[in-house]
């Protein structure tokens, strides 16, 4: 099987990217084109000249949350919490040391979970690399270097893409947005790629594996996955408002919402439904939220429960407080609902 015949790093340089890719086409390379410029690293897994997979440093995971958000009008099981929990766990793992693939290990645990079918992932794939080889090909200068894939090892593979109909896609968008005058485009020769109708918008084929690989990985592995629950979240405030805003924040299939605004009573009624995890206010008459956490920590079944502090002080006696009841976190009012989301996922891990 051939590899493409350069070297393994090339300083920076001018760089032509069509001519980088029909390389990699024509010679049906294996591994990863790592690309970098000033402005970012560009990654292109491959595997006999087709493209498993591509990402660039910016913003990878607000693009795959982007475009994660489109599917789930088709697919249900991508809810809000879904997607926060996927950022919670893969956003921050650390990169190996030449390769960035942490968006990739995100698609992986989708469909470990089953919140995506292989074919699912395989047209995520699609829509993301369509996105980035867009942004590949405005590149000026830089420099590369192709890793090995013995470097890489193995990780599950869900589609082979196209390079030819996938870079035509793209200089088509290229070339619209330039007529409509939002951006220029590449004044590159595009004959590297034969057969080009600049009028269509090919479609780029996917050529789907009947069985995905599970070799034993070499690359950093997701952590351990949580199977598919419905978690129970008991909410005591003594506002009804405040209960009624955190409902609908958790208003998805992965949620049960327990609301109570008598923290007198909250004790018993958490003993009854034993909550995978509690959001205490702090401020609340007969009660205050210290208090509640104090006894709860001396009951036997929630003395490793998260218990999450929520209030709209910030000042550093509050927090002290709150460690010394053992609560597990703090929330500080007024939260989005993405703070709340990424707060109970990062306990429920």
């Amino acid at each position: 099987m051939n590899t493409i015949s350069m070297p393994s790093y090339r300083p920076s340089q001018k760089l032509h990217p069509l001519s980088l890719l029909a390389q990699l086409t024509s010679r049906q390379t294996n591994g990863c084109l790592q690309v970098s410029s000033r402005s970012a690293t560009w990654s292109l897994f491959l595997e006999q000249g087709k493209l498993i997979y591509a990402t660039n440093s910016v913003d990878p995971f607000e693009r795959l949350d982007r475009h994660l958000r489109r599917l789930s009008s088709q697919i249900p099981t991508l809810v809000s919490a879904t997607r926060v929990q996927v950022r919670v766990l893969f956003e921050n793992l650390p990169e190996a040391d030449y390769i960035q693939n942490r968006d990739y290990q995100a698609i992986i645990w989708l469909v470990e979970q089953q919140y995506l079918t292989p074919g699912q992932a395989a047209t995520l794939i699609e829509e993301l690399a369509r996105e980035v080889i867009e942004s590949f090909l405005a590149i000026r200068e830089g420099s590369y270097e192709l890793i090995s894939q013995s470097k890489l090892g193995e990780f599950p593979k869900f589609c082979q893409l196209d390079l030819r109909p996938l870079v035509e896609y793209c200089q088509n968008q290229l070339r619209l947005r330039q007529s409509s005058g939002n951006q220029p485009v590449s004044t590159l020769q595009s004959s590297l790629f034969l057969n080009r109708n600049p009028e269509e918008v090919p479609k780029t084929h996917l050529k789907s594996n009947s069985t995905i690989s599970t070799g034993e990985p070499t690359l950093i592995q997701p952590p351990e996955a949580q199977t598919k629950h419905t978690y129970t979240i008991a909410c005591i405030d003594d506002s009804q408002t405040v209960l009624q805003a955190i409902k609908s924040f958790l208003d998805d299939k992965s949620f049960t919402v327990l609301m109570i605004n008598d923290p007198v009573k909250a004790l018993m009624q958490i003993i009854r439904n034993k909550p995978d995890l509690i959001l205490l206010d702090v401020e609340m008459p007969n009660l205050d939220g210290y208090e509640l956490c104090s006894l709860l920590r001396k009951h036997s079944n929630f003395k490793n429960t998260p218990i999450i502090m929520v209030t709209g002080h910030t000042g550093f006696v509050d927090r002290a407080k709150a460690k010394l009841v053992r609560a597990s976190g703090y929330l500080t009012k007024p939260f989005t609902q993405s703070d709340l989301l990424k707060m109970i996922f990062k306990h429920l891990n």
